[in-house]
C-alpha cells in the first residue's frame, strides 16, 4: 500500500471475508501526503461546482476519500446528471476512490471508469450543454476471490468450481484489469498476531517516506503542467524518466515475453519500478525494483 500511495498507483486487494481488505483500504488515509496549495485549489473548485463547500471552511485541506455504494448509478459515479454536476470520480480528484467489493458494481458502470483512469478527466455531453471535469484519483478496490469467498483461504474450504471462480473474476473486464497497477492477495491475520502486544510500524513513519517520494516526484515533474506523481508520467517520456541498469531493463523486457504483458501493462510496470526506486532513494532503477514491480502485476496478468 505504501508503494501505491507514493506513486498514486491503482491497487486491487483480493482476499476472503474478514481478511481486512476494507480496513487496510480505509487506513490509507493515515499515510496520504499533504495537499499542495495547487491541489487544494483544484479540489475546492470541484466541490464548489458540486455545491459541497462548507462556507465556514471553504478551502478543502485534506485529500478526499470517496466510497460509493455498489448500487450507485452511472451518472452519480462519473457525473452528468441533468445539472451537469461532478460525479464521485471527480469528487475523488487528487484523493482516493474506494470501490469495496468491486465485483458487485454493475459491469457497465465499471467500464465507464476506463477512459477517466487513462485521461485523468471525464467529458460529459448532454443535449443542451457539455462539461469536462478533472478525475485524477487513486483507485483502491477490493474483491472476494470467488463466489463463496474462500478460494485460497487456509482456514476454510472453498466450494466453488473452477468455472464458477473464473466467471466470478471475469466480471472485472480485461481492459479494467489492465488499468490496475498493483494486485495483492490478502490473507486473514493469524490469531497470535491479533493478540500480540507488539506494535507494527506507525502510519506517521510510513507517511514520512511517502512524503519524501512525493517530493522527488514533484521536483521531477515541475516542468509538466498538472503532473505530480509517477502514475501520471507522460508515455513519451517513460524511457527518459525510467532510467534502468542493463540487468533491470533485461528483466523488464523478458517479462514482456514471459507474462505476455500488454503495452499498457509494460508501461505501468516501468512507472511502478520508478516509484519503488524513489522510495529507495535511487536515481537509477535497479534490478530489485523491477522484480518487485513485476511481482505486483504477475498475478494480474496470469491468474484466471
Amino acid at each position: 500500500m505504501e508503494v501505491a500511495v507514493a506513486g498514486n498507483h491503482n491497487i486491487l486487494l483480493t482476499g476472503p471475508p474478514g481478511s481486512g481488505k476494507s480496513l487496510i483500504s480505509r487506513a490509507v488515509m493515515g499515510i496520504l501526503p499533504q495537499l499542495t496549495i495547487e491541489e487544494a485549489l483544484e479540489i475546492t473548485q470541484i466541490y464548489s461546482a458540486a455545491g459541497k463547500i462548507d462556507k465556514a471552511n471553504p478551502l478543502i485541506r485534506t485529500r478526499p476519500f470517496r466510497a460509493p455504494h455498489h448500487t450507485i448509478s452511472a451518472p452519480a459515479l462519473v457525473g452528468g446528471t441533468a445539472l451537469l454536476k461532478p460525479g464521485e470520480i471527480s469528487l475523488a480528484h487528487r484523493g482516493v476512490l474506494f470501490l469495496d467489493e468491486i465485483l458487485e458494481f454493475h459491469k457497465e458502470t465499471l467500464n465507464l471508469l476506463r477512459q477517466p483512469i487513462e485521461d485523468k478527466c471525464i467529458n460529459i455531453g448532454r443535449a443542451r450543454a457539455s462539461a469536462t471535469f478533472p478525475a485524477n484519483f487513486m483507485l483502491i478496490a477490493t474483491r472476494n476471490p470467488c463466489p463463496c469467498g474462500y478460494h485460497g483461504d487456509t482456514k476454510h474450504i472453498c466450494k466453488c468450481t473452477p468455472n464458477a471462480i473464473q466467471n466470478y473474476q471475469g466480471r472485472l473486464s480485461g481492459p479494467m484489469m489492465d488499468r490496475i497497477d498493483i494486485l495483492l492477495d490478502v490473507q486473514p491475520v493469524d490469531d497470535d498476531k491479533l493478540t500480540s502486544a507488539e506494535k507494527g510500524e506507525s502510519s506517521a513513519t510510513i507517511r514520512e517516506r511517502v512524503e519524501k517520494a512525493r517530493a522527488i516526484q514533484r521536483e521531477r515533474y515541475k516542468k509538466y503542467p498538472n503532473i505530480y506523481t509517477n502514475a501520471d508520467m507522460p508515455l513519451g517520456d517513460i524511457s527518459q524518466i525510467c532510467v534502468m541498469t542493463d540487468s533491470a531493463k533485461q528483466l523488464l523486457d523478458l517479462s514482456l515475453q514471459r507474462f505476455a504483458f500488454s503495452a499498457r501493462a509494460y508501461q505501468r510496470v516501468a512507472k511502478l519500478s520508478r516509484t519503488i526506486a524513489d522510495l529507495a532513494g535511487r536515481d537509477v532503477i535497479q534490478l530489485e525494483h523491477v522484480a518487485e514491480a513485476i511481482q505486483y502485476r504477475q498475478r494480474n496478468e496470469t491468474a484466471p
